[in-house]
């Protein structure tokens, strides 16, 4: 059973928009920071961005500031991810993350214990 689990990606043309998604299962108890993380093929996984539990603090990758806006719904135990502007490099497969400990935000994915079995974003030029 996935704890996390993303929903919401696809195939779209560059400049189109996507919402992603990430639920978090009740099992797990406390949830702090939560983020989005890719790995395009060859590549390592890298940080997209990364919100903490209250929403009041968001991180984002250079390449994605300004096209990307995450958020969250605590009552839905929900992250989002709206991804504007989309282009051929955003290409990837995309992944939820969590943790429980008092972590206000990173971009670091140690700090992470839990993880989304991922979901693949594909930009067409």
């Amino acid at each position: 059973q996935e704890q996390l689990v993303e929903s919401g990606g696809g195939l779209v043309q560059a400049g189109a928009s996507l919402n992603l998604s990430c639920v978090a299962d009740e099992s797990i108890l406390v949830l702090h920071a939560m983020g989005w993380f890719r790995q395009s093929p060859g590549k390592e996984r890298e940080f997209v961005a990364s919100i903490s539990s209250t929403g009041d603090i968001t991180e984002y990758e250079d390449s994605v500031k300004g096209r990307f806006t995450i958020s969250r719904d605590n009552s839905r135990r929900m992250m989002f991810l709206r991804m504007n502007s989309l282009k051929p490099e955003d290409t990837a497969v995309y992944y939820c993350a969590a943790t429980g400990r008092r972590l206000l935000s990173s971009p670091r994915q140690k700090d992470y214990e839990y993880w989304g079995q991922g979901i693949q974003v594909t930009v067409s030029s």
